[in-house]
């Protein structure tokens, strides 16, 4: 069976060059492969496709399996600090610690915080909060 440090060393080095970052990584007991990635700017749906082609010639015929490569969803907690920055200035919903919400606009990003303008600014540490996601409204 394919480890899924076999498969991270493989997306890892066709991104090394580029300005994408591997986000998720899954393989489940079914051979089922997800591949997330992202930058700052739009994800390109022929850079998804061309990193799936790299990866089934790279994975050939080691075993049966199931490849599914594409960006990070919208809906998505934000996983890496990229999301964050691609989101400055849009509206997002921070559940902190206790599992209260705030809702506001995102307008800083550095290293170890990050800031959300509500009814008051708040600044956040990363590794305080539960999840971040950006805030659909219609």
């Amino acid at each position: 069976m394919i480890s899924i440090e076999q498969v991270k060393k493989m997306v890892e080095d066709y991104l090394k060059d580029s300005d994408y970052e591997l986000q998720t990584l899954q393989i489940d007991s079914d051979h089922n492969i997800l591949v997330e990635i992202d930058r700052l700017g739009i994800v390109d749906v022929d850079d998804c496709a061309a990193l799936n082609h790299y990866l089934v010639e790279q994975l050939g015929d080691m075993e049966d399996y199931s490849l599914e490569v594409g960006s990070v969803s919208l809906t998505d907690p934000f996983k890496s600090k990229i999301q964050y920055q691609k989101n400055l200035g849009h509206n997002v919903v921070v559940t902190d610690q206790d599992g209260k919400r705030h809702s506001g606009q995102l307008i800083s990003v550095d290293e170890e915080t990050f800031m959300i303008e509500a009814k008051e600014t708040l600044t956040f540490r990363y590794d305080e909060v539960k999840k971040v996601i950006y805030n659909i409204t219609f």
